[in-house]
């Protein structure tokens, strides 16, 4: 995988995926490999490395991409009855893009990384 998938792969259309909502700048599509049966991710079209380098000036796009984690969660939530919504940082990022689940169901295979017990 690259550094960057959704740069690389997504947004520059070399990966087809199925949207399930776009605006401007903000993209949301069913997962290319789910965790789990249902496996959304919503994305900035801007690059932006992690939730932990946003800066001031991606505020107006921070709430944008609320907006359609919101709406997303929303659907999902109608559908199902529930859903998860997380991003992930540092080792757990695998793609250096940030980018947020929306997800219902159990997982469909055990992580690739090590999960510390809660």
């Amino acid at each position: 995988m690259t550094e960057d998938f959704y740069c690389d792969e997504v947004l520059n259309g070399k990966t087809q995926v199925h949207k399930v909502l776009e605006t401007e700048n903000v993209l949301a599509y069913y997962h290319t490999k789910p965790f789990y049966p249902v496996h959304i991710v919503a994305i900035p079209k801007k690059h932006i490395s992690s939730l932990l380098t946003l800066e001031e000036e991606d505020t107006e796009l921070f709430l944008e991409l609320f907006g359609v984690i919101k709406q997303v969660a929303a659907m999902v939530t109608q559908e199902h009855g529930a859903c998860r919504v997380l991003t992930n940082l540092g080792n757990y990022q695998d793609s250096k893009h940030l980018h947020w689940h929306i997800a219902f169901g159990n997982p469909l295979r055990s992580p690739s990384f090590p999960v510390e017990p809660c």
